[in-house]
Order: C-alpha cells, then structure tokens, then sequence
C-alpha cells in the first residue's frame, strides 16, 4: 500500500491529531509550524516519526468544509487509502478551548480496521471468508428437497463426518445433531486433527464409544460448513442463493440427514442425539421417522420454541446496529464484497449472553476491570466487556451472516405440535400438487396489538401431546440444566412430561442443578461428568 500523504500547512494554528488514522492506530502526532510542513505517514505497523512537541490539548471537530477553510488537506496515492483520508477528514482536530479532552474509542476504530482491510484484501484477492472446519465426507443429492414452506433445493450436499465402524447390519449407528453454529467436525479425524466441538464425548470408552457405535455427524442444510446454505450456488443460474435460499424447518434439516442416511444404507438409527438446536432435532427425526429411529437423546433442547428463546435471536437478527441492520449486509447480497462483521459481532456477543449464566460470570469476572489504573472507557472496559468482544470478534468471520438468519429462523418455527405438523402437511401437499412458486415468510399487516395476559395451562397441552404421540414406544433422554437460559430446564420438563402423558414409560428425566453446574446452555459442551456419564448409561442400558 502507498504512503499517506497529509500535508499541514498549519501557519498559526496549533493543531494535534490526537488519533491521525483509525486503521492504523497512529496516535499523538504533533506539529507545530509557521510554514507549510509535508508529514508522510509510514506502511501499516510501521513506527511514526518522533513527535514534535510544543502543543496543548485543546479540542475542536472541524468538518470538511472547516478543514479546507483552515488550509488542511489529505491526499492518497492508491485506492486502497480512500477509507483512511475519509476517516482522517472526520477525526477531531485539537484547536479550541475545550473543559475536557475527546475520549478515545479504540473498539470503534477496530471495526473500522476490519472494514479496511476485509475491503483491502477483497481487491487484491477476492471475496473473503471462506468458511471451513477443514477435510469433511460430501453427500450430493440429486432428487429436489421440497422444503416445509414451499421453497425448494434442486440439488444440495451434505457435508459428514464419521467416527467408529458400522457393524454388519448397521444397527449400531448414531446420528449426532449440532447447535446453531457449529460443524460436522465433533471430533477430529484424521483427515482433520483439529479437536471438535465435542472431543473428549467421543472415542473409545467414551460418552458415545467408538468401541461400540458408528457415529456420524452433519453440517445441517442452510449451513455454511460444507452443506448447501444461502452462500451455496444456485444451480439454476450459477449465483449464490443469498437470501434467494428458501426458508428452512428443522425437519427439513432432519430430512436431508436422512437421504444420507438412506445413501448409506442405514435402515434404522440405534439413537437420534442432539443438545440444544440438535436437542430439537433428535426429537424431529424420532417423529419425522419413528419406524426409523431407535433411542431419542435430547439435551437442552425444547419440543417447541418458546417466546423468550424466539426473543434472543430476533434481537441478535434485526435489533438496530446488529446483523440486519449492519450496512454490509446488503440485504443478504454480501458475498462480492465486505462481510456484516459488525453485526454478526455484535449478535454473537448477545447469544453469548444466554449462552452462560449470571452466577457463572459472578465467579468468573466479578466488577473486575480489564486495566483498574485506567480511567472508564466507554468501550469494553470490565472483564465481562472484554470477554463479551472477545467472543464476538472471534466469531464474526467464522461464520455466514446469512446461514445464522436462516439457521436461527428454523428454530423459531420449530413446534411439534400436532396442529403445527397438519398444517405443514397441507402445505406441502398443495405445493406438490401445484407446483407453486416459493413461498416466503412476510410480516402481518397488522402492528403489534396486546394481547391479554395468560399463566397458560400448566400441564402439557392436548396439541403437543398429540404431535409427539409417534415417539410412545421410545426409550428417551431428556436432559436440562437449571442455570439454562436460553432453554430453561421446564422446557425440558415439558418434553418428559408430554411424552409421560402421552403413554410413554421409558424415559429418564435428567436435570442438573445449579449446585452441579453454573454454565448455564453451555453445559452440554463441558460437563463430561454428568452430560457424558448420563448419556453413556442411557445408550448402554
């Protein structure tokens, strides 16, 4: 990249950039002059010339049109700079008096570095991430996969991954569901070395035993980790999908697993397992498929989406500033250019918030600050802050912007209820019969109204009974952790209790408290003890 060119014909003023370029973090340049003076900034991470001393800090924002009265100019020698002299023309100047000095906001101006450099490297290289765990099996299917609400997928693949060996009649085999944003890569192979999302629940002697199961695990459709999603090709025309992708159910997740399953030639899983989204989706394929399935694994999962967890991820896709409102998201026709960074930090860092439990944080963080002997910042400046922008930078370009929308909204629609599963059987057949066009969700045309208040019945409703009737003769595993809040443990109660009152004697009902475990809906990912050791007995009885 070519050099930054400023050039300060300063006469009598007495100016200090306090922070020249929010991309390089250039900070505390000074100058004095009674002549013009020709400072060149250096390439990224490169030290700035010494400072020269002699001023005071005094703060004034001068606009562009101020910055050409008073004399001061920016030139760029490559494109590249473009989104630097922008940012320069908009930094505050020190000029006037001022009681208090500007507070600086590093956390902003890191975004604004990505944008740069995420648009820098999309000149020179092309679009950018490319997302991927690493080596993965790929299921192609060939047969169109009619979707729940009327889209359809003229082809898709499955990207899978395998543990253990499968017997001579199959019957041993395993199919583990995912969360939301993870891949088929539970644990690593070797193909791929890199440890998985559930390592140490996997392997010889473990929670599910490779001495024992053939174990395999699938990026859902809608997905970005190998499976067709919305930044997948479309077939019919060579673009990405984008938000052209149709809307996606966990059961049409659940169904695309299956034709795996068919081309492998597995008649009938020895156990459908899944915590959280996978929870939902264990249960799915018990009701989808129940000729097909033998045990049913749910932890931390729910029967049906509730108004709170639907809450949480309509905040982390549209709330204001996050993902949908972020200005690269383009309405979902992103891929040619600069990804929703921001947005997807900032919607991560609010699941992440429903992901552990306030208890959890007490211990963990406390009121402590990340640096107590400087003064408060306005961007992360408590533990809890740091940790919170940590994991949200960490994930912004890990994942599909698009993927999480369409991923999340799978969720919300998911309702086992046996009014829920009639109307969608209607749909799908009027669809089959008509060979309709898509169909999209839309918003009311209504504003929101309120809605009298209900305690609603407090034992399972008639409907859900109804629609999980299919898994009556199901040995089940329902697991709930108390300092859930993402899915609360009487989601989980529900789930056993429906199953109780629809005639079901096999299930084991298994809830920790918060005396066993503080990590709130994360605990399926660290508790080996008592998520593992449950799962293994239940498995093995």
């Amino acid at each position: 990249m070519a050099d930054l060119i400023l050039e300060l014909p300063l006469g009598q003023l007495n100016i200090k950039a306090r922070t020249i370029s929010v991309h390089y973090h250039y900070q505390n340049v000074q100058s004095r002059a009674k002549t013009p003076t020709k400072m060149v900034l250096p390439s990224p991470n490169q030290p700035l010339p010494s400072p020269i001393k002699g001023l005071d800090e005094r703060n004034v924002h001068i606009t562009h049109k101020e910055l050409t009265r008073r004399g001061l100019h920016v030139r760029h020698a490559s494109r590249g700079n473009q989104a630097l002299a922008e940012s320069i023309l908009s930094r505050e100047f020190l000029d006037e008096e001022s009681s208090n000095p500007a507070m600086t906001f590093p956390c902003l101006d890191a975004l604004e570095t990505k944008s740069a450099s995420l648009k820098d490297r999309f000149v020179s290289t092309g679009p950018e991430p490319a997302y991927t765990t690493g080596r993965h099996l790929t299921f192609h299917s060939d047969i169109p996969l009619v979707l729940d609400w009327g889209g359809v997928l003229p082809e898709f693949d499955i990207a899978y991954e395998t543990w253990g060996r499968p017997n001579k009649d199959r019957s041993n085999v395993i199919l583990l569901h995912t969360g939301l944003s993870a891949s088929s890569h539970a644990h690593s192979t070797e193909a791929n070395p890199k440890p998985g999302w559930w390592e140490k629940f996997i392997g010889p002697d473990c929670p599910l035993d490779t001495n024992h199961y053939f174990i395999i695990c699938t990026n859902v459709v809608g997905g970005c980790y190998g499976s067709t999603g919305p930044g997948s090709r479309d077939p019919a025309n060579g673009q990405r999908y984008a938000t052209r992708f149709p809307v996606l159910t966990m059961q049409d997740m659940v169904r695309a697993q299956f034709r795996l399953l068919d081309d492998l030639k597995v008649d009938k899983l020895y156990a459908s397992v899944g915590a959280s989204m996978g929870g939902m989706q264990s249960l799915a394929a018990g009701v989808l498929f129940p000729e097909r399935v033998g045990k049913i694994a749910t932890i931390s999962g729910c029967a049906r989406s509730h108004p709170y967890s639907i809450a949480i991820r309509h905040t982390q896709r549209q709330a204001r500033t996050v993902l949908m409102m972020d200005p690269h998201w383009t309405r979902g026709f992103y891929y040619d250019g600069i990804p929703p960074h921001a947005g997807m930090k900032l919607a991560r860092e609010i699941a992440t918030i429903t992901y552990r439990s306030g208890p959890e944080w007490e211990k963990r963080f406390g009121r402590r600050r990340a640096d107590p002997r400087k003064p408060p910042a306005l961007c992360p400046d408590f533990l809890i802050e740091t940790y919170l922008d940590h994991a949200g930078e960490k994930f912004c370009l890990e994942f599909d912007p698009n993927s999480l929308l369409y991923v999340s909204k799978a969720m919300d629609l998911f309702d086992l209820g046996q009014e829920n599963q009639q109307r969608t059987a209607e749909r799908r057949r009027m669809h089959e019969e008509n060979d309709g066009p898509s169909v999209n969700l839309t918003p009311p045309e209504n504003p929101y109204q309120e809605q009298p208040s209900s305690d609603g019945p407090r034992d399972p409703p008639t409907d859900l009974v109804a629609g999980l009737a299919p898994l009556r003769d199901h040995p089940t595993l329902v697991m709930g952790v108390a300092s859930d809040i993402l899915f609360p443990v009487w989601q989980q109660r529900e789930i056993a209790d429906t199953l109780r009152q629809g005639g079901n004697k096999r299930i084991t009902h298994v809830e920790l408290g918060e005396d066993v475990s503080l990590f709130g809906h994360d605990t399926f990912l660290l508790d080996l003890e008592h998520i593992g050791g449950s799962l293994k007995r239940f498995l093995r009885q």
